[in-house]
């Protein structure tokens, strides 16, 4: 019964944002005394006013800053089998009316109401990550529920996220349910990728940026030449491809740019691909030296704001991609420049991607601005939730 969970009370004046439906307690806002410090990491707890009317449960860590994690305002409510069965049947339905087909993001965290849980379908393989104390706790109840739903082939745990140091638990990759797949195919707008659950960044595959890749596609025409910086795995260089372009798809890793070529020859565009392990800025300076330009030139870096204080150099660093990139670009081309960082707010990464391009000596006009794809849906109390923002330019 929820009455024999333990109760943690609020500081006076800090119940109303849980009662707003805030889905976040840091530990400053609660009575953290003894017995509360003994609560073991990822327990569900009551949380209570001031006075102790109980007003909401969720997952509680003492050794994190986010000490709850608010899982329902409905204090009665038993947190078990039945209620993460009930939270991923939502999920699911949502995709299935929004996304369709099999390869998207299933569960987005607070937005689908299970705190620091993300699960990725990749057809008939599922890739969890677990990145709080509550959401490693319930593991058992949400793979059980998963197989039940889905009856996936496999369901890989990728608890490697540096969130996980902060809620003091282990880092951890292994397989949750089946066998090791390997290499995973991945459908998008019907072209076949290719994915490493198990070793490639992350859970192997980026789903957030499926509409910017589906937009990019479309303004691509035969003989246009492609730049794509930091493109993984291909995900926007081979569409490119087949839309006729020659593209160059640029990357530091190894293992990505491997997945991308064999993709790229699996679907018979190796003659128009062309993939080089290179740091991004230095083959951009290298590619100013030879004079190369690009009808299309993209630029969708890994995040460069771990943290707020790193907000400044973030910013300095959009900057100097935008003016790099931009040199590349014909007269007349697109840039397409993106940020993954929440910690990097969408006012300060335009102003530095269009200082960064009139540093370039280029005029621009904004074409379009988007975010995450709607399987990355954004809880409206939680501005970190929007953490993909990019742009299109034209230049002149």
């Amino acid at each position: 019964m929820s009455t024999d969970l333990p109760l943690v009370r609020l500081r006076p004046g800090k119940d109303r944002r849980v009662l707003e439906g805030f889905p976040w307690v840091f530990a400053n806002e609660m009575e953290i005394d003894a017995a509360a410090r003994g609560i073991p990491a990822g327990s569900v707890v009551r949380l209570a006013d001031p006075r102790g009317k109980p007003l909401a449960l969720a997952g509680f860590n003492v050794h994190s800053l986010i000490a709850g994690r608010v899982l329902t305002l409905d204090p009665a409510e038993r947190i078990d089998a039945g209620f993460v069965r009930a939270r991923l049947a939502a999920a699911l339905s949502y995709r299935e009316r929004l996304v369709g087909g099999q390869f998207y993001r299933l569960v987005h965290a607070e937005a689908d109401g299970l705190p620091g849980l993300i699960v990725d379908r990749c057809g008939e393989v599922l890739v969890v990550q677990a990145n709080t104390a509550i959401a490693d706790r319930l593991l058992p109840e949400i793979t059980s529920a998963l197989r039940d739903l889905l009856s996936p082939r496999a369901i890989i745990g990728r608890n490697d996220a540096a969130a996980r140091h902060q809620e003091g638990l282990p880092i951890e990759i292994g397989m949750l349910a089946g066998e090791a797949p390997g290499r995973i195919p991945i459908e998008e707008a019907g072209f076949p990728f290719l994915a490493d659950p198990m070793g490639g960044q992350k859970t192997g595959w980026f789903f957030d940026l499926r509409d910017a890749r589906s937009l990019l596609a479309g303004f691509v025409r035969p003989g246009m030449r492609v730049l794509d910086v930091y493109c993984h795995t291909g995900g926007f260089s081979l569409p490119a491809a087949k839309a006729g372009a020659s593209v160059l798809g640029i990357d530091r890793s190894k293992p990505a740019l491997d997945l991308a070529e064999a993709a790229a020859a699996a679907a018979g565009l190796a003659e128009r691909c062309r993939f080089e392990r290179r740091d991004a800025l230095e083959a951009l300076e290298r590619f100013e030296r030879e004079g190369s330009r690009y009808d299309i030139v993209i630029a969708d870096p890994p995040s460069f704001a771990k943290n707020r204080k790193d907000l400044p150099a973030a910013l300095a660093a959009h900057r100097r991609l935008a003016e790099a990139a931009a040199r590349r670009v014909d007269a007349g081309g697109l840039l397409f420049l993106a940020t993954c960082s929440h910690h990097v707010p969408g006012p300060e990464f335009l102003a530095a991607c269009a200082s960064g391009i009139a540093g370039a000596k280029r005029t621009s006009r904004l074409a379009y601005s988007g975010g995450a794809a709607p399987d990355h849906p954004v809880h409206p109390l939680l501005p970190e939730t929007a953490y993909l923002k990019w742009h299109v330019f034209a230049l002149a």
